[in-house]
């Protein structure tokens, strides 16, 4: 069972300007990294998956998070239809319903 969850999906933390929310998407994920209280996961779909894949600003800090014990997991559905089979660099690749299952029982969820 999952303690905490963080659902990101989408590539930039909020709408409006699409630099600002990335910028707000990197220093979320950046406090995160830094603080002594992580989520046990971190779960990816629709454009969010790109987050994963080659091009990234933030796959050091991904990768870090991961070092950490942060399970990283992306939408199989998502990762194949936005950007192609094999593209993950970090994180792996799971299905709705594992998703599903790991996000009606964490105990806390955050969409950002």
């Amino acid at each position: 069972m999952y303690n905490s969850v963080v659902i990101i999906n989408s590539e930039t933390l909020g709408r409006g300007d699409d630099g600002v929310g990335s910028s707000l998407l990197g220093v979320f994920l950046r406090k995160i990294l830094a603080s002594p209280v992580r989520p046990d996961a971190i779960v990816f779909y629709n454009s969010g998956v790109r987050l994963l894949t080659h091009g990234s600003l933030f796959l050091d800090i991904l990768n870090a998070l991961e070092q950490y014990g942060v399970e990283l997991i992306a939408c199989g559905t998502c990762v194949y239809k936005v950007c192609g089979q094999n593209s993950l660099l970090v994180g792996r690749i799971s299905n709705m319903d594992e998703i599903g299952q790991i996000l009606l029982y964490a105990r806390k969820t955050l969409t950002l």
